[in-house]
């Protein structure tokens, strides 16, 4: 009977499909790894791809995840003084490459607004700059609290037209940034601009949260160990990408995770050929996370 109905086989999966579909509808899944389950299903029977799957699970993520997971730290906020002349702080722009930066009168803790490099634009073209008063250029600054969660902040972000938030702590105090790069990164992967290089320096490994931290894959195991004061051996790799990928047995597709003595390596940004970027969550014991702090 099965030859007389080629199609027999592919609508018995079909028909599974399906059913895992109708489980939505009748009150079902009664949680996340029930929707990453039909959604792992869908991938498996092409009715998704897998780059859709990822970004799915990504937003499922980031349902669970608060700011302080995701924040730029206090210590590598790039700030620009409400004092300072355009000669002080120009070559902070030029340097950084951003192109919105927190205003501050004070120190840290006294934001009083955001400077965008697209409003000195106007300016560019006179020769005289000494009209140019950073309070007269100011952005007002979204303030929001660590625990606020991460799709609460998307939302906001929306509704305020705003790419940029101010982070503070319980107790009023700036611990740090949060873009709406940094959420959909956190969707869609890496997003890459005009002053991204394609190969990140091998030393690059950047605080990005609470045990979060961003490594790109050509960063040295011995760099890694110094940086985080672990002893990872370089015997099958030199590199923490090559580490990864032995740890796998195959080269990884980007959304894959791996743990490692106690690291969780997850790819964020990979080709046909290679890794090129990972996000890793240290334990609570390494000395990464007491740093820059």
């Amino acid at each position: 009977m099965s030859e007389d109905n080629p199609h027999s086989s592919n609508g018995s999966s079909q028909k599974t499909w399906l059913e895992k579909i109708g489980q939505i509808f009748a009150g079902e899944p009664k949680n996340k790894e029930d929707l990453q389950e039909i959604f792992g299903v869908a991938t498996e029977r092409s009715v998704i791809d897998n780059e859709t799957k990822l970004m799915i699970d990504g937003v499922l993520d980031i349902s669970e995840m608060r700011v302080r997971d995701i924040m730029i730290p206090r210590s590598q906020m790039v700030t620009i003084n409400l004092s300072q002349s355009v000669d002080e702080f120009l070559p902070i722009i030029i340097k950084s490459a951003h192109s919105r930066f927190p205003v501050v009168s004070e120190d840290k803790d006294h934001v009083e607004g955001f400077l965008l490099a697209k409003d000195l634009l106007p300016y560019g073209f006179k020769q005289e700059s000494d009209d140019v008063a950073i309070a007269n250029l100011l952005r007002p600054a979204v303030i929001v609290p660590e625990s606020k969660r991460v799709d609460a902040m998307l939302n906001e972000f929306k509704a305020k037209h705003s790419h940029m938030a101010v982070v503070v702590d319980e107790f009023g105090g700036v611990s740090g940034l949060v873009t709406i790069e940094d959420i959909l990164e956190l969707i869609v992967g890496d997003i890459e601009d005009e002053h991204d290089v394609e190969d990140p320096d091998p030393d690059d490994i950047r605080k990005v949260g609470d045990r979060l931290f961003s490594v790109a894959a050509l960063t040295t195991i011995e760099e890694f160990n110094t940086y985080f004061s672990e002893s990872f051996l370089d015997d099958d790799a030199d590199t923490i990408g090559g580490m990864v990928v032995h740890s796998f047995g195959y080269l990884p597709e980007r959304g894959e995770i791996t743990e490692i003595l106690g690291y969780q390596f997850k790819v964020t940004n990979a080709d046909s050929r290679r890794i090129l970027q990972l996000q890793v969550t240290a334990p609570k014991t390494s000395q990464g996370c007491a740093e820059e702090n």
